[in-house]
């Protein structure tokens, strides 16, 4: 580094990974070791939709000096030497915000995701592609240095800022020694044990600086890998083998997933109910080749398991859920967790939860109707770490054993049948064009606003489908399926029909 200028680092960390201990580190770094040191911060928004933007500049004192450096409060694109991001996405912002340079910038970044809630609130798979952002990184920086920074931190008992500090230090860019930086982190005086153990992961990776190897790498399978063991229940065993007899190879993988994710949702007979919908469509299309039997395996698993009230119930009090919100905030076993979910169930769930003779009578305009609808407008909160806001989840979960009788139920069946009946009409005239109906189910998907939003689209798009008949190609349902997929709104797949002459 030119000790005529400073030095130049910006941070990018999501709220609880320590970006402001991180930042006030390099800080106490600096000016234990002669240099003056400035750090500032920018809050990112709520709901990670951004980080937060630390940026310290250090200035070597000098002796012959007396006047006091006057540093920068915000980074210059073009002009930052060090570049430390929690999550792969913020190093993606990094580059895209013009911090880092080819010829000018280290980037430290760990490559583990947590995904933005546009890619959540995608209709369709809205992740980033991760090969992408790396090869954008790496094109971008004068040197990337990547791993699974969050892993590191699990198996250390610390907090991601601990490694990228130790992976910062193993870069060699920064003018200060190991033991420097080990003494920063031991002045804290707070968990300085395990920020060490992560400090050392960090700092073994940096300085290996290995980043181009194993970032996905997944374990091989052993050729002598021991098979899955059996199941012990027979009703589920007897399913297993009826995918292994009735199906073909492309599509076991699917159906086995299905089989295990239905019985979850619901008990082995709607497992059952699975396999014959499956086992009929064979018979019905005898030469249908194996693409159309794994998209719809796959596809009718993810419809049959809808995300109705008594769903969503069901996994809000599972232990499971429990542990993993305990282990997100690090709860330790001594402390009090409180857990509020917000709900808004809109009059129509209430309906489909209902009986479906009940529900349909109260889904129709009445003084009923308008009076429980009144009280829905609001939402309320359910503490589901209280008992009673527990109890009334748990009580909704164990209405499952009615599920086929809601007014849901039918409804969704009604649906289902539709869906197979038109991948059997298409695929009588076009093999290729049944499998991209069998992809539509894609749509529907979510639960109260999302779900009607997803049916409508999905609605509109198989009316197309009726419409078109045999003249439809199946680029051209692609297309309008990815319009869908692209807004929420419709208004995407409105003009794709327009355009494709179909509206």
């Amino acid at each position: 580094m030119n000790k005529a200028q400073p030095i130049k680092i910006a941070i990018l960390a999501m709220g609880g990974e320590g970006g402001g201990v991180l930042a006030d580190w390099v800080v106490d770094l600096g000016e234990h070791n002669g240099y003056y040191a400035q750090t500032t911060s920018v809050p990112g928004v709520a709901q990670r939709t951004g980080a937060t933007i630390y940026y310290v500049e250090l200035f070597a004192r000098d002796e012959d000096e007396p006047r006091t450096p006057i540093l920068a409060l915000m980074p210059l694109p073009g002009d930052v030497d060090v570049v430390l991001a929690s999550e792969l996405m913020e190093a993606g912002r990094a580059v895209q915000r013009g911090l880092v340079t080819p010829g000018h910038t280290t980037l430290v970044a760990s490559t583990h995701r947590v995904y933005s809630i546009a890619e959540k609130t995608a209709m369709g798979d809205g992740r980033v592609d991760d090969g992408a952002l790396i090869a954008h990184a790496g094109a971008a920086a004068k040197r990337f240095v990547r791993f699974d920074m969050a892993q590191a931190a699990v198996a250390s008992g610390s907090v991601i800022s601990a490694v990228l500090f130790g992976a910062l230090a193993g870069t060699g860019v920064l003018p200060f020694s190991r033991r420097q930086f080990e003494e920063t982190i031991e002045r804290g005086g707070v968990g300085v044990k395990p920020s060490l153990r992560a400090f050392e992961l960090g700092y073994a990776r940096a300085d290996a600086d290995d980043g181009d190897a194993q970032d996905h790498a997944q374990p091989s399978k052993s050729s002598d890998e021991a098979p899955a063991p059996a199941p012990r229940d027979p009703a589920v065993a007897r399913l297993l083998e009826r995918v292994r007899a009735e199906l073909p190879a492309e599509a076991q993988s699917f159906a086995i997933e299905g089989v295990r994710r239905l019985i979850d949702y619901q008990d082995p007979e709607y497992a059952a109910l699975y396999l014959d919908r499956l086992a009929n469509l064979r018979r019905t299309l005898p030469e249908a080749r194996g693409a159309l039997l794994r998209e719809t395996a796959r596809h009718l698993a993810l419809w049959m398991s809808y995300e109705d009230t008594i769903r969503v119930a069901d996994l809000k009090t599972r232990a499971s859920r429990f542990e993993r919100v305990r282990g997100e905030v690090r709860a330790q076993p001594d402390q009090l967790l409180a857990i509020n979910e917000f709900m808004h169930p809109r009059i129509e769930e209430i309906c489909e939860t209902l009986p479906a003779g009940i529900g349909r009578w109260l889904a129709r305009p009445h003084v009923i109707h308008r009076l429980v609808e009144r009280h829905t407008k609001a939402g309320r909160v359910v503490k589901t770490s209280s008992l009673r806001g527990y109890l009334l989840l748990y009580g909704l979960a164990r209405l499952r054993g009615m599920r086929r009788r809601t007014l849901r139920y039918e409804l969704e069946s009604a649906r289902i049948e539709a869906w197979l009946h038109q991948i059997v009409q298409s695929a009588q005239h076009n093999p290729a064009l049944a499998v991209e109906v069998a992809q539509c189910q894609r749509l529907v998907k979510g639960y109260s606003d999302t779900h009607a939003r997803g049916l409508a689209n999905y609605q509109t798009l198989m009316s197309a489908v009726v419409r078109a008949g045999a003249r439809l190609a199946p680029a051209t349902l692609r297309d309008l399926r990815d319009a869908a997929l692209a807004d929420e709104h419709g208004h995407k797949l409105r003009a794709a029909l327009a355009r494709h002459a179909l509206a």
